[in-house]
């Protein structure tokens, strides 16, 4: 399908279209039907094939011509000609916080920056305080933006990775000689960012299964071309390692290849202490170089009287030790969450119906799904009066005698700057639960934001700390918080902290997990879904939670529906 193909496109022409400073209307038509196409069940191109584009609602004569163009001829005339007046690394900067299309514009047609390290260089010179609508502090804010790209670059977010992974693998396993196929490297350990990716295969016919590999269609370059080993840039610029063994080597590689290096130098260590040598290749007796074992993982943490160390705890930080002594713990696992309770309706910002959320929810086996709309003074994500919650506790109502999933009235109420919540305790009464964050004012130091957070916290409505730190990758740092004042408040108020699934936030990261798991913290994993397909999302927040050694126990949507209306009731 190449419907998130033609999305893309779609959303690029606005973008340009913007900086251009082209009709309000035209460029929010691209966009509506970019978010569209991308939402839409069907394949594009059979949409295209059978003339049926003009029938979607919010796709007029105009794109419907530009889809099929580019469905039809693999380009678009069109977005060719815009490219040549607006060039397209100007979309980069769009990147960077404190840049919109008109600043962007601004740069473009004044100083003709049109890529990052001339917006750099010109803000080191101090080029850019005298244009209009900037200034020292604008310059300042965008060094500082620049630096939060430059440390995630050449890294991709883990979701993204996952989905390139599982089309590739998908791709490669419609070869008749593979044996096994397993994503292997940082994205196997569910790391928050990703450089390349790894893909481990086992096969007797190396040659067949590499020639398979360099066909797939979404290679840009072909980097090297082994039997081994191939390592193809991807037309996304990600490269991608796939690395060919034998059978009765294949679960020594996985080790090997899914790392950390850390781990991997510490079960080493362990295997030679054992009158053991441990490589990719297998298990063997240190003393003749005997084959051990090697074709099966699982084994290989056997044979070395070590309990199975899951992927994602592979760091170093203490996990050998532990399985040595049998205290590993029993990770969370994703069918253990029965609901979500970070949802967001139509009702502020999301893009669908509660009725819609709810069926959704129902069709992923929850017991139970929570609508958290936002609080009243977040204008910007038309956030609820009291009227308007009134009116949504009406609708859950109604909808709960329909419905077998149980559906909780919820808010996502802004914590003020001044530590005071959006709502007074009897507006906060009126919800089954209260999620509460920070949105406003996060330029704080740590004596400020870590007070603010605690007096909201200390108000007995709120159930949850949502995404704690507020970071957002390559956009906005974590806040300077006091983690430990932090966890002791939350054990103090019961107040659980929210691992944030939403893909560029995974907050709290699972360092402070771990930390947040060892002081007594009760978490909760919500998605901040704003439309159906965000549901998906909490399988991210699942896996930060077990790099951060939860359990089932340490979760509180892991409660039935029954435990989590007494809890709310109480």
């Amino acid at each position: 399908m190449k419907n998130n193909e033609v999305a893309i496109l779609l959303s690029t022409i606005a973008d340009l279209l913007d900086i251009r400073g082209d009709n309000f209307f035209k460029i929010r038509a691209y966009r509506m039907a970019a978010q569209i196409i991308l939402d839409l069940s069907e394949d594009i191109e059979i949409v295209v094939q059978e003339k049926r584009l003009e029938t979607i609602d919010g796709i007029g004569p105009a794109i419907s011509d530009k889809i099929t163009e580019y469905i039809t001829n693999g380009k678009l005339s069109y977005l060719e000609d815009l490219k040549k007046e607006i060039p397209l690394s100007l979309l980069e900067l769009l990147d960077i916080p404190s840049l919109g299309p008109k600043k962007v514009s601004t740069l473009f047609h004044q100083l003709h920056i049109t890529k990052i390290d001339e917006l750099k260089r010109a803000c080191q010179q101090g080029k850019l305080r005298n244009l209009d609508g900037f200034g020292e502090l604008t310059e300042h804010n965008i060094l500082r933006g620049i630096g939060l790209k430059e440390k995630t670059q050449g890294r991709i977010l883990l979701h993204h990775a996952t989905e390139i992974s599982e089309k590739l693998i998908s791709y490669l396993k419609e070869s008749e000689y593979l044996q096994n196929i397993t994503v292997a490297g940082s994205l196997r350990r569910k790391k928050e960012t990703i450089g390349d990716i790894d893909i481990l295969i086992s096969t007797k016919h190396p040659k067949k299964v590499m020639d398979w590999v360099v066909k797939y269609p979404r290679i840009d370059n072909i980097i090297a071309n082994g039997l081994t080993k191939t390592s193809i840039l991807l037309s996304n610029n990600i490269q991608v390692d796939i690395r060919v063994v034998e059978e009765k080597s294949y679960g020594s590689a996985l080790q090997y290849f899914t790392g950390s290096k850390e781990h991997n130098v510490a079960m080493r260590s362990l295997a030679l202490k054992q009158g053991f040598k441990l490589n990719e290749y297998g298990l063997f007796q240190k003393k003749d170089e005997t084959y051990v074992s090697g074709r099966d993982e699982r084994d290989i943490y056997a044979k070395l009287n070590l309990s199975f160390i899951p992927p994602e705890l592979r760091e170093n930080r203490g996990e050998i030790n532990e399985s040595i002594n049998g205290k590993l713990p029993t990770l969370l696992e994703s069918h253990d969450i029965k609901g979500d309770l970070h949802v967001h309706s139509n009702y502020s910002d999301g893009q669908d119906s509660i009725q819609t959320m709810v069926k959704n929810a129902e069709k992923l086996g929850y017991e139970y799904i929570g609508i958290a709309d936002h609080s009243q003074s977040l204008h910007v994500a038309n956030g609820l009066n009291h009227e308007r919650i009134l009116q949504k506790a009406d609708e859950i109502k109604e909808l709960n005698k329909t419905v077998d999933i149980s559906i909780f009235l919820g808010t996502e109420c802004d914590i003020l700057p001044n530590g005071d919540l959006d709502y007074d305790d009897d507006t906060l009464a009126l919800f089954d639960y209260v999620g509460i964050g920070i949105h406003t004012k996060f330029k704080m130091d740590e004596k400020e934001a870590t007070e603010r957070i605690v007096q909201g916290m200390q108000n007995t409505n709120v159930t949850f700390l949502a995404h704690p730190t507020c970071r957002l990758f390559g956009y906005r740092e974590p806040l300077p918080i006091h983690m430990e004042t932090l966890f002791e408040t939350a054990v103090e108020t019961k107040t659980a902290l929210e691992i944030n699934s939403f893909p560029d936030r995974l907050d709290l990261s699972d360092i402070n997990v771990k930390r947040g798991k060892k002081a007594g913290v009760t978490f909760c994993i919500g998605t901040d879904a704003h439309r159906v397909d965000h549901l998906l999302y909490i399988k991210y927040g699942v896996a930060t939670a077990r790099r951060g050694w939860l359990e089932k126990t340490d979760v509180l949507n892991t409660s039935s529906k029954e435990e989590i209306r007494s809890l709310f009731n109480k």
